[in-house]
């Protein structure tokens, strides 16, 4: 099969395409014909040496999310036949033609979705719903602070906070592209000039400030999200795009009762992303059924261009998902 293959952490344009061993199916998995993936921060982060892949999971071959079809199940599968159509997460492999992943870990894509489409969905919107949903427990009214609201997860999280009835602020450095988040329904956006944006936060929200945060970039902007904190309101971190160092305001984190939770999806032991996964089919993929919830995708590209489309994530011109397709 090809593959794309990231080496010696050459960055985007040291990605070389090659054929590689064909995976075979455990008792417990599925043979998957990749037809599409999409582009992530981690992705990125891998091609330059930065994120290495999990225990027990190639580092040649990156690429978390995949859509495809199901071309070979295990002895003991029971969930998926040949011919099922599904999408998913992995620890790595995904920019592959083929994968081998869990079955309990696959999800069906809903019929009136492409592959493209599809494969824009797992990391997306499973890592805003693990974190808003799953881990901080947002429900009806609560105000959602979501950092880099544009990228992926954002575009994910605004259609969320939609969905469970709570009331989205999104931040981002672009005002172009912040305007494009009016399309999805995001009506109190920040543009953070000099990394200030705790104030016009608690504007939006009356003096209160927010109840959840989805921290997508940490760094020097975690000063300011305790800031922009209610009392006892949750701050999920998820991404470190600003780097992985903040002075922490310890008093104001005591005076208001945080809760500050770290969150990754990768590196979680397989009952954990099962567990993850099923809550996805069973909580979101009826409202993707429904049109309640969507794909947001940037371009759709074939999978020769990846070097190139790697390059524009880096650049972070990107509203949503880079799609690759085979």
């Amino acid at each position: 099969m090809k593959a794309a293959i990231s080496v010696n952490a050459e960055g985007p344009l040291g990605v070389r395409f090659a054929e590689v061993a064909t995976p075979a199916p455990g008792p417990d998995e599925i043979k998957v014909h990749v037809k599409a993936t999409a582009l992530n921060r981690a992705d990125l982060m891998q091609t330059l040496g930065l994120y290495p892949a999990p225990a027990g999971v190639s580092a040649e071959i990156p690429g978390l999310e995949y859509a495809g079809e199901v071309t070979e199940v295990g002895a003991r599968v029971t969930r998926w036949k040949l011919g099922d159509r599904v999408m998913g997460l992995v620890g790595g492999g995904a920019w592959a033609e083929v994968l081998v992943t869990h079955e309990r870990e696959a999800i069906a894509i809903p019929a009136h979705l492409s592959f493209a489409e599809a494969a824009a969905l797992p990391e997306a919107f499973s890592t805003a719903f693990d974190a808003l949903v799953l881990q901080a427990g947002m429900t009806v009214n609560h105000r959602v602070l979501i950092h880099a609201v544009t990228s992926g997860v954002g575009t994910a999280a605004i259609q969320l906070c939609a969905l469970f009835g709570a009331r989205a602020i999104g931040t981002g450095r672009n005002a172009e592209k912040l305007a494009r988040t009016e399309a999805l329904g995001l009506t109190r956006t920040v543009l953070v000039k000099d990394g200030k944006f705790a104030a016009k936060v608690k504007q939006h929200t009356e003096g209160q400030g927010c109840d959840v945060a989805l921290d997508l970039v940490g760094g020097d902007w975690f000063t300011e999200t305790i800031d922009a904190m209610a009392p006892r309101g949750t701050v999920m971190l998820v991404g470190l795009v600003a780097g992985g160092k903040a002075e922490i305001p310890l008093r104001s984190v005591l005076g208001k009762r945080l809760n500050i939770i770290g969150t990754a999806l990768r590196s979680r032991p397989l009952e954990e992303k099962i567990v993850v996964a099923r809550a996805f089919e069973q909580r979101l993929v009826p409202a993707f059924v429904s049109g309640q919830l969507r794909p947001i995708i940037d371009a759709t590209l074939p999978m020769l261009e990846l070097p190139a489309a790697l390059q524009r994530l880096a650049s972070n011109d990107t509203f949503g998902k880079l799609v690759l397709t085979w």
